[in-house]
């Protein structure tokens, strides 16, 4: 497996995984509540944790945990041989590749997560509900039609009373600008468990070795 290429792919995910965006507004009623029901799910969430699966159009896959904690904290881990790590503290956005010693960041505030991990931000304004076929499943497609580079992203929900809001983050679908896509499905969602702070630190792979 290309592991610098997995990572660029896992990497688009992540950071695609909730564009704010500026779709026109659904203009049906079952769409509106809908789209309402997905920010008001998003917004439940405190702390969440669950299994992914990542998968891109050459059907390689790659395996990890995903802990998030709001407002602002997400951490993908991946499985044991993928030495890569995406990682936001709450101000920054950082992606670690250990193999390589490389580390770049962004502003939390200036990335498409924002989205996902800032409860201020309002997603609703901008979503466009898509069809699924099933009462079971709600579809959102979300872009920036302004800054194309930050690609598609449609976020597939599943409802559940249990969940926070009613509705299940299950998975999401992501097509960069270059057209690659990737899909990320989670699995074995837990919520309100405690999060320690230091979950969202990393070692830092371009410091000096210690002779």
């Amino acid at each position: 497996m290309n592991l610098r290429m997995t990572f660029g792919s896992l990497a688009g995910a992540a950071v695609s995984a909730a564009l704010v965006v500026s779709a026109p507004a659904p203009v049906h009623a079952q769409d509106s509540a809908d789209l309402a029901s997905a920010v008001t799910a998003l917004r439940a969430i405190a702390t969440m944790r669950a299994d992914f699966v990542q998968a891109d159009a050459g059907g390689q896959r790659v395996k990890g945990v995903l802990t998030l904690k709001r407002p602002g904290r997400i951490r993908f881990q991946y499985e044991k041989g993928v030495p890569m790590l995406v990682v936001s503290d709450g101000s920054a956005l950082t992606f670690v590749d250990y193999e390589v010693r490389q580390v770049q960041r962004w502003p939390i505030r200036n990335s498409p997560l924002g989205a996902l991990l800032d409860p201020s931000r309002d997603i609703g304004k901008y979503g466009r509900v898509m069809p699924t076929g099933s009462d079971r499943i709600v579809s959102i497609e979300v872009r920036d039609k302004a800054r194309p580079e930050y690609g598609v992203i449609t976020l597939v929900f599943t409802r559940k009373g249990e969940a926070p809001g009613g509705l299940e983050l299950s998975s999401w679908a992501a097509l960069d600008s270059q057209k690659r896509r990737t899909i990320v499905t989670l699995s074995n969602q837990q919520y309100g468990l405690p999060v320690p702070d230091n979950t969202f630190r990393y070692n830092d792979p371009r410091a000096p070795i210690r002779r």
